[in-house]
């Protein structure tokens, strides 16, 4: 009997069913949007971040900057003016610690020993700076006539003339080289980054001279596997190219970590210290354990590094966090609001039909129960709606994918594994990563169910509002309404 009056109802008032449904399918459709854009800016975060440092890489350690005004090591080149006719070319490079910071190569055990740490591996970031080019000798142009009076050695006079041409020519070149822990490469920059020709490290070559270099460097500079690149006098077989996945490479070129060690002079040095907690949910109880413990560091989080992302990714992202979800808050509390004051107002338009219904003997409770489940078959209708929209929506953005500028800025006693140049030294602010992100709008299960969640709730407090209405009613209210 309840479903058969329920398909009779709803077929007969298709048109207030269908205005309360799409109120509630208007807000869960706003509500699934919502939570996918956000959870595309969560992902195209997570990306800006990975390729800072690295895939499954949690936070990093480096060493504290040092006090302002503290004497930092610049680079020197010293080149010999050469006197022979040849104007030969000249060329020198220098080999620096990227931030001129580094840690003991200790500090990675100790960093691995901690409570929560399940990994951890070091790595060495190093800019080289190239400067080519060669003087040139004046050419002294001679003009006629020659000088009156006696030179100093008693000559009659001197010819007259000027010195053209000549000076000096050099280009800077600067490219950066990361020394990579072979034995441990599943943590680090090179994690971002996929072998599309060659191979990667072997785990014995730890000393060996070979490279991986990355694809934009090696197709500026023409190189490929097979090929050598020179280091400071070192010569590297390439063996490998990679591509990051996301926006630009954390270096130019890849070596093993003591090969690195070697050209940059610092042996059992190394620059970052990469981390991998145990529990992703207690990344900063370890973070403090690390400060706490391992004295003269720096450590930083993938959340410490995502409140330094600027640009049009982080105003989107403050927006769907913020605005929207506030905005969808709204409009669902609206939605329920006036699917429960519209299911009311069918209950009065209905005072003959319940009134009469009580007459032959429905109970208050039945009466309630048949108008609450009306009401929730309108929200599951809404929900499905909702559902079918907020999908829609979702698909727009994500086939579009708007594309997101996110600057990451670092400074010196930041993370350190990044390209955006530690050249400032440390406690300077060096030059921001800009990266370009598409955005997409990924839909995931716990947001559909969330949406079902809200269907009936919306349907219960559209069926409360007009229980209440209809278990008020009394026989007496349907003999008034008789004319």
């Amino acid at each position: 009997m309840f479903f058969t009056y329920l398909r009779r109802e709803l077929r007969r008032r298709r048109k207030a069913a269908l205005v309360v449904a799409s109120g509630l399918a208007l807000g869960i459709a706003l509500v699934i949007i919502v939570s996918s854009v956000s959870s595309g800016m969560s992902k195209a975060q997570d990306k800006v971040l990975e390729s800072l440092y690295g895939l499954g890489t949690d936070m990093t350690v480096t060493k504290a900057a040092a006090a302002p005004g503290s004497a930092t090591e610049r680079p020197r080149f010293e080149f010999d003016a050469k006197g022979s006719d040849d104007d030969s070319t000249q060329s020198t490079d220098r080999v620096m610690v990227q931030g001129f910071q580094t840690l003991a190569s200790t500090t990675v055990g100790e960093v691995d020993r901690q409570t929560g740490v399940a990994d951890a591996v070091g790595g060495l970031s190093l800019t080289v700076m190239k400067v080519d080019g060669q003087f040139k000798r004046g050419e002294f142009k001679q003009q006629g006539g020659t000088a009156q009076g006696r030179g100093p050695g008693g000559g009659t006079g001197q010819p007259q003339g000027e010195v053209q041409g000549g000076g000096a020519s050099f280009d800077v070149n600067s490219y950066t080289v990361y020394g990579t822990d072979v034995t441990k490469q599943d943590l680090g920059p090179l994690t971002s980054s996929k072998i599309t020709a060659g191979r990667t490290f072997k785990s014995t070559e730890t000393n060996a001279k070979v490279a991986v270099v990355d694809a934009a460097y090696a197709k500026e500079k023409k190189l490929a596997t097979g090929k050598t690149v020179t280091v400071h006098g070192t010569e590297f077989t390439i063996v490998g190219v990679s591509t990051a996945d996301s926006g630009d490479a954390a270096a130019n070129l890849y070596i093993p970590l003591q090969q690195a060690q070697t050209l940059s002079d610092s042996k059992n040095k190394v620059t970052t210290v990469y981390v991998k907690a145990a529990d992703s949910q207690q990344i900063d109880s370890v973070k403090s354990v690390i400060q706490k413990n391992i004295a003269g560091t720096t450590v930083t989080t993938s959340a410490d590094l995502a409140d330094t992302v600027s640009g049009s990714l982080s105003t989107a992202s403050d927006l769907a966090s913020s605005v929207g979800k506030w905005l969808s808050i709204a409009v669902l509390i609206a939605a329920f609001l006036v699917a429960g004051l519209l299911t009311s107002s069918a209950v009065s338009r209905r005072v003959r039909e319940f009134g009469t219904l009580k007459a032959l003997g429905w109970k208050s409770g039945r009466v309630t129960r048949q108008v609450i489940g009306e009401a929730l078959v309108n929200g599951l209708m809404g929900g499905v709606l909702g559902i079918a929209v907020g999908l829609a929506g979702a698909y727009a953005v994500t086939s579009v994918s708007p594309t997101l500028t996110a600057q990451l800025g670092s400074s010196g006693g930041g993370a350190g594994g990044g390209r955006g140049g530690m050249m400032g030294g440390p406690g300077r602010q060096t030059a921001s990563k800009a990266l370009d992100i598409a955005l997409t709008a990924p839909v995931s299960l716990s947001v559909i169910l969330i949406a079902v969640v809200l269907a009936v709730a919306g349907g219960l407090i559209a069926g409360a509002f007009g229980g209440w209405r209809a278990s008020r009613l009394r026989p007496a209210d349907a003999l008034r309404r008789v004319e």
